[in-house]
């Protein structure tokens, strides 16, 4: 075996030792590698529904866990004015409003907390 060899070989150990190391952390903490912390969600100022007469609903890509819709809530909540509900199952977020926004604004928050937005849907 050549002196090359031999590196290649044991970079190629090292890399799969840090990703096996990386999946097991993933499988132990959730997929977002939070080390078993959960995101602690932020609550809207006004839990009153009737006080938000506008609805949109957004496909949201990329969530994959629980902390990734509590991330994406959180986005929202600590905003006055809003209130979102996210159904990771369906990957959507409801946001409801105080006042009417554009679909522009809904996906910039969405990106800046880290995911896709893709379709917004006016519900009311």
């Amino acid at each position: 075996m050549t002196p090359a060899t031999a590196v290649i070989i044991i970079i190629l150990i090292v890399v799969v030792i840090f990703a096996v190391k990386s999946y097991m952390k993933k499988l132990s903490s959730g997929c977002c590698g939070a080390g078993g912390d959960t995101v602690k969600k932020i609550k809207p100022q006004n839990k009153d529904i009737s006080s938000y007469p506008y609805e949109k609903t957004v496909h949201v890509g990329g969530m994959t866990c629980k902390n990734c819709a509590a991330r994406v809530e959180n986005a929202f909540n600590s905003k006055e004015g809003y209130y979102a509900k996210v159904d990771l199952g369906k990957k959507t977020a409801d946001i409801h409003m105080m006042t009417p926004v554009d679909d522009k604004e809904l996906k910039d928050i969405i990106r800046k907390a880290g995911y896709e937005p893709s379709d917004v849907q006016t519900v009311k």
